[in-house]
């Protein structure tokens, strides 16, 4: 990956690659993608990706155009390489450092993006940044902008906690009168988003990033400030949610049950 990185570093405006995803974080299986991070800067050389692409994978790719897969996931390829799947991220490198300035200042924002059901949190640029392995940088820029993010910021760990304190409840409390209705259908969107948050306020209580849903309600539990049985309990609501009155609101009294222990739990939003 090392080879690949460093001929894509070649690419006009690529400033930098990242290995990304479980493979940086050591949670990888033997079937794991290869999540390379492309920080450009434009104009993107996409005509050159192209060829590289073409040339590493032994066939066409498609190689989109920044912004190409969406607004927060800016775009890139999938390509197969000897066997592995490896799959090209583009990230605009300004917005990184645009975002990383709001973590400081104690702000994010959530973006509406497929494949993403909660949504991307903004943050999760400074935490991909925090968690990943820098595989080429030939101007150094990536590896200072990742020492920076390697410490939590103590805004954004206050903000994220403070929003799930009233989030989670609020959104709970308008669940059931979707649960009178028997509406499974809304009541199962506002339990997925109050558990996020509350899933974000553990994480953040613990000054770790969390970069997107995929097994983040089972790390949040492996974290020393979770309730007891975090993600067995959060998990649970969903696999006997039902679809009558009497079994959404048996779900949303346990929900509004483990949110109050989440809570309680990250109170202190200052110390340790």
């Amino acid at each position: 990956m090392v080879e690949i990185a460093n001929r894509l570093a070649e690419v006009g405006g690529v400033v930098g690659v990242c290995l990304g995803g479980s493979r940086a974080t050591g949670a990888h299986r033997p079937d794991s993608d290869l999540d390379l991070g492309l920080y450009y800067r434009r104009p993107l050389d996409t005509a050159a990706l192209r060829l590289l692409a073409a040339e590493l994978a032994g066939e066409p790719v498609e190689v989109t155009e920044p912004g190409g897969w969406g607004p927060w996931v800016d775009g890139g390829a999938w390509l197969t390489v000897d066997g592995h799947r490896v799959d090209w991220i583009y990230r605009d490198l300004d917005r990184v450092h645009r975002i990383w300035e709001q973590c400081l200042a104690g702000r994010f924002e959530i973006g509406a993006q497929a494949g993403h059901p909660l949504g991307v949190y903004s943050h999760a640029y400074a935490g991909e940044l925090a968690v990943g392995r820098v595989l080429a940088d030939p101007g150094g820029e990536l590896r200072t902008l990742r020492e920076r993010t390697r410490h939590y910021p103590e805004p954004l760990r206050r903000v994220l906690i403070d929003n799930a304190r009233w989030e989670a409840p609020f959104i709970l409390a308008g669940a059931r009168k979707g649960a009178a209705r028997g509406d499974a259908f809304h009541v199962a969107g506002c339990l997925f988003r109050a558990v996020g948050v509350l899933v974000h306020a553990l994480h953040a209580h613990d000054r770790s990033w969390v970069l997107n849903e995929k097994g983040a309600v089972r790390a949040a539990g492996q974290l020393a400030v979770a309730p007891v049985d975090f993600a067995e309990r959060a998990q649970a609501l969903f696999s006997a949610l039902g679809s009558t009155p009497g079994t959404l609101t048996a779900a949303l009294d346990d929900a509004e049950r483990l949110a109050t222990e989440v809570v309680t739990a990250v109170h202190d939003t200052t110390g340790d």
